[in-house]
């Protein structure tokens, strides 16, 4: 009975495994076609009570798009320019025409994000910090929507299990609430969250950029089809 079940349960963690390693790929045509250099970022709609998501999460995507091998327009002048403008509202921000965009920073691209998680949640003998956006990449001459994806990190991913019972637990829970409350562990959770859903070296993320040395290669999502 006792080796029935083991075989069970090896039987779900290969199947699962597979499951993951066979997600569908994204159809690049449309990113290819377009071939962006350069992208700009926009204030992520916030859907969270965390009024510094937003902030945490700015301060994050820069680095897996540059990576990635794209020219990234700075965060700060994109702001400063959007609040010469009168616009300082995330939404009223994404309802700017792409041809405006355009016209006003001559980028190829813009990001537009929504962060639909952020935060830590506690429990008992636990607490866990979880930070998950979407986002959708638009091209800034047609308007063709060239990649969209969404990502999810938590902390409980980067957590070690806890081998000392109930009050092993209970102590280790303590720690990382106060951890997680003093030093904000969702900045950190943003950056695993942003270059999991932006970097060229994620699943299904963007593109090989005109920048990067791997530029005009297959990404991981295609080289696994």
């Amino acid at each position: 009975m006792h080796l029935d079940r083991l075989l069970l349960v090896l039987a779900t963690l290969l199947i699962t495994s597979g499951c993951i390693s066979m997600l569908p790929a994204h159809d690049y045509s449309a990113f290819r076609q377009a071939n962006p250099r350069s992208i700009i970022v926009l204030p992520p709609i916030n859907n969270t009570p965390e009024v510094i998501a937003p902030y945490s999460l700015m301060a994050q995507v820069g680095a897996p798009i540059a990576e990635s091998g794209y020219y990234v327009f700075p965060v700060a002048l994109v702001e400063q320019t959007f609040r010469n403008n009168g616009l300082t509202v995330a939404n009223d921000i994404h309802n700017v025409p792409v041809s405006k965009l355009h016209e006003i920073f001559a980028a190829d691209a813009a990001l537009y994000m929504t962060i639909e998680e952020y935060g830590t949640s506690y429990v008992v003998i636990s607490s866990e910090t979880v930070v998950t956006v979407s986002a959708t990449l638009v091209d800034l001459k047609s308007g063709t929507v060239l990649w969209q994806d969404k990502a999810r990190a938590s902390s409980a991913e980067t957590r070690s299990s806890n081998g000392g019972g109930l009050i092993g637990a209970l102590v280790e829970a303590a720690v990382h609430q106060i951890v997680e409350t003093v030093a904000d562990r969702g900045f950190d959770i943003a950056a695993i969250t942003s270059n999991r859903l932006l970097s060229s070296e994620s699943h299904n993320g963007l593109l090989y950029g005109p920048r990067s040395p791997k530029y005009g290669q297959p990404v991981p999502s295609e080289k696994a089809r």
